[in-house]
């Protein structure tokens, strides 16, 4: 098993930046894929951004230009950095975990989630 400890949301303005940080441990040696979902009001749990174990990145297309993800092996820790943060970023915020080098629905690994919230 794989546990994920997220931390680092807050409220912010707009246009501010927070950094969130997902703290892997248990079975981390068979963890691959890492990335970041949000859930907002009202709304489904979609995939905001993730990293392969060899670095490949994606990016929704709301969050690109303002969001990079990075992982540190050494430390078990997957970070997200938001920037130019906008009211329609606000959600709780699961980090996730995959064994595989994508993330398939029925396999993934959640943290507890932290929220977000963008005030205009």
């Amino acid at each position: 098993q794989v546990q994920l400890v997220e931390s680092g949301g807050g409220l912010v303005q707009a246009g501010g930046s927070l950094r969130l940080s997902c703290v892997a441990s248990g079975s981390i040696f068979s963890i691959s894929a890492m990335g970041w979902y949000r859930q907002g009001p009202g709304k489904g749990r979609e995939q905001v951004t993730s990293i392969s174990s060899s670095g490949w990145t994606y990016y929704a297309d709301a969050v690109k230009g303002r969001f990079t993800i990075s992982r540190d092996n050494a430390k078990n820790t997957l970070y997200l950095q938001m920037n130019s943060l906008k009211p329609e970023d606000t959600a709780m915020y699961y980090c996730a975990a995959s064994r595989r080098d994508y993330f398939r629905s029925d396999d993934i690994y959640w943290g507890q989630g932290t929220q977000v919230t963008v005030s205009s």
